[in-house]
């Protein structure tokens, strides 16, 4: 299990430093619309097996458009999608389908979950990279937010005795959580000697405490959602770590915090 999610991590942080680092901007962005896709794929396969695949076929559809307009700086056009992400369902459900009021309401509110929990987080990703310095904010992103879930797994594994939220996810303890933050707030101290993007202040090391938190949130969620459905892992795609959206959880709740940091502080 250990050596196949370092051996998935070899592979993987060099492809993600070029593509985030110097890499075609257009690249890093369908990188970010295909992990949303498979995302919402694999939340889809969870919690709504049963709905109809024309209803997730729109729901794909939406999302691309989300990724596309993000990606050419069509801002305008955001809130009418994330909009669709409930009309279309409903209006679908509504015009071709005899189920009853209660099936409808259910599978179009899980759609809407899945494309609101997955695609808006992962579509303000591609907002941040256009801002100035903005790939060195992504990479201040995942740096703190991995260093933060490392730390937590590693310590939560070694040291932890006491239960965080036992009926979600029985492996996390508060010693994890607690070195979560920490490393997660050791991260940002790191960062600067990587890349020269800020000067250590107090208002960075907050922030940092505070994605570090919300990433940890983000994978109690998502343990939520996989305890409630009844499955471990949302895939297989990614060996040593289950699927994308195991991968991605903690960061779809950090990114939205960072997207507020940057537009307050522009």
């Amino acid at each position: 299990m250990h050596l196949k999610r370092w051996l998935t991590g070899i592979v993987a942080v060099p492809v993600l430093i070029y593509l985030i680092g110097i890499g075609p901007r257009w690249c890093f962005h369908l990188l970010v619309a295909i992990f949303g896709v498979i995302g919402l794929w694999e939340f889809f396969k969870i919690a709504c097996p049963g709905s109809p695949a024309w209803i997730k076929g729109g729901t794909y559809g939406l999302a691309l458009c989300l990724f596309l307009s993000a990606s050419l700086g069509n801002f305008y056009s955001v809130p009418v999608l994330i909009f669709l992400f409930a009309a279309l369902p409903l209006a679908l459900l509504m015009l071709f389908t005899g189920i009853s009021f209660r099936e409808s309401i259910d599978w179009a509110g899980r759609t809407v979950l899945g494309s609101v929990y997955i695609c808006v987080p992962l579509s303000f990703l591609i907002i941040i990279d256009r801002f100035p310095k903005g790939n060195y904010w992504i990479f201040f992103l995942l740096f703190v937010v991995f260093a933060g879930d490392t730390g937590a797994f590693y310590v939560g594994r070694t040291v932890g005795k006491h239960k965080l939220y036992p009926s979600v996810s029985p492996g996390k303890t508060w010693e994890g959580a607690v070195a979560g933050l920490l490393s997660g707030i050791g991260g940002a101290l790191v960062f600067p000697f990587l890349l020269p993007l800020y000067r250590v202040r107090p208002g960075i090391l907050l922030l940092a405490g505070a994605l570090s938190v919300l990433g940890q949130i983000g994978d109690l969620v998502e343990s939520m959602i996989k305890r409630l459905c009844g499955v471990k892992d949302s895939g297989g795609i990614l060996p040593g770590h289950g699927g994308v959206l195991d991968r991605i959880d903690a960061l779809l709740f950090a990114v939205p915090l960072l997207y507020l940091y940057l537009s307050w502080s522009a």
